[in-house]
């Protein structure tokens, strides 16, 4: 059997592993409570939406001025 979670660099003392041990079980229980308690797909197709509406606002890009000749050549 291989551990899940497993040191590659270093020598991290008890505290440590503590706080790692403590940060994936946080971590585990927020997923686990997130998926029984909303609709995650729904969830993702609003996130997905705000994110694309900010890309329409964006997709213009900088336009350029009457000097940009100019200030294009080295």
């Amino acid at each position: 059997m291989t551990p899940d979670v497993r040191v590659v660099r270093g020598d991290p003392d008890d505290v440590e592993l503590a706080a790692l041990v403590a940060g994936l079980a946080a971590g585990s229980a927020a997923l686990s409570a997130v998926s029984a308690t909303s609709d995650t797909e729904a969830e993702g197709r609003a996130a997905r939406r705000r994110w694309q509406g900010m890309a329409d606002r964006l997709d213009g890009g900088p336009t350029p001025g009457p000097d940009s000749w100019r200030w294009s050549r080295p």
